[in-house]
C-alpha cells in the first residue's frame, strides 16, 4: 500500500488527529517490561512518539519511504524502511529475535496487512509472558447535524474507489481477525470504542480528505471526488474555511496477548 500514501505524506502529517497520551499510558501499564516496542506501519511516527514516552527503545517501521521522510524524530525512536520484499527472518533479526518485544502497536494500518503472516510474526516476536499487541483505527467524524449528512454523501461517493481491505475500518474493526487473548481493552468482534477530539478548521479538515487513499485512487482514474461544487457544499455546511470546530473522530481499538 506504500504507493497510495506516498503522494499525500505531508498532507497526512499536517491534518490527521493525534492520539491521546493516556492511551499509551494504559498500554504501558499492561506490559511488565518496557525495553522494546515495535510500531508497525508507523507512517509519520504519530503513535511511535507516544509509545516512546514509556519504552526505552521504539523501532518504528513502514513500507513507505515517503511517509518516513516526514517522521518526527525522537531520541528513543528508530525509523526503519521495511519493503515488502523483506523476509520474516530479516524482520526478526531487525527486532532482536523471538520473545524480544514488549509492545506491538499498529495505528490506522492493520487492515492493510497480510494478517495471518503478520500475526504469526507478532506471535514469535512478543515477549512471553507479558507481551501485548494493540491495533486501532478511526474513520468516521462527528461535526454537526448540518455538516454530517453532507459528509456522509461524500463518504458514500468515495466507497467505489476504496481498497476492499478498507472495509475492516469501515466496519469499525468488528470484522477484523484478532486471534489474541483479551486484556480488557477490546477483543475480536468487540473493539473498544473511543473518541478522538480535535479542534480543526475547514481548511485543515479538507486537507485530511485530500489525503484519503480513495480520493487519490479516484483522481488517478480521472474522477475528482472533491470538485469545486463538493468543496463549496462542505465548506458552507461547516460555516466557512477558517472557522475552527470541535471534531470528534470515532476510533476503535483491539488489545491482546498471546494465548498460551
Amino acid at each position: 500500500m506504500a504507493g497510495l500514501f506516498d503522494k499525500q505524506a505531508q498532507i497526512y502529517l499536517d491534518a490527521r488527529p493525534t492520539y491521546p497520551s493516556d492511551w499509551f499510558s494504559k498500554l504501558a501499564a499492561l506490559t511488565p517490561q518496557h525495553s522494546l516496542a515495535w510500531d508497525v506501519g508507523t507512517g509519520n511516527g504519530q503513535a511511535a512518539l507516544g509509545v516512546a514516552e514509556h519504552y526505552e527503545r521504539v523501532i518504528a517501521t513502514d513500507v513507505s519511504e515517503a511517509q518516513l521522510e516526514h517522521a518526527k524524530q525522537h531520541p528513543r525512536v528508530k525509523y526503519v524502511h521495511t519493503p515488502l520484499s523483506l523476509s520474516d527472518d530479516e524482520l526478526l533479526t531487525l527486532m532482536g529475535g523471538e520473545n524480544s518485544v514488549d509492545l506491538v502497536t499498529v495505528a490506522a494500518a492493520a487492515h492493510w496487512f497480510d494478517l495471518p503472516k503478520f500475526y504469526a510474526l507478532v506471535t514469535r516476536l512478543l515477549r512471553k509472558p507479558g507481551g501485548i499487541i494493540a491495533v486501532w483505527c478511526y474513520y468516521r467524524s462527528v461535526v454537526s447535524p448540518t455538516f454530517d449528512p453532507i459528509m456522509k454523501r461524500f463518504f458514500d461517493s468515495a466507497l467505489p474507489y476504496s481498497d476492499p481491505k478498507a472495509q475492516y475500518a469501515f466496519d469499525g474493526y468488528e470484522t477484523l481477525p484478532f486471534p489474541f487473548e483479551s486484556v480488557g481493552l477490546g477483543s475480536e468482534g468487540k473493539p473498544l470504542l473511543l473518541d478522538l477530539p480535535k479542534e480543526i478548521s475547514f481548511e485543515q479538515f479538507l486537507m485530511m480528505l485530500r489525503s484519503w487513499s480513495a480520493v487519490n485512487t479516484a483522481k488517478d482514474q480521472g474522477v475528482d471526488l472533491l470538485s469545486e461544487a463538493v468543496v463549496k457544499e462542505l465548506e458552507s455546511a461547516w460555516g466557512g474555511p477558517r472557522l475552527v470546530r470541535s471534531v470528534v473522530y470515532k476510533a476503535f481499538m483491539l488489545v491482546g496477548k498471546i494465548k498460551l
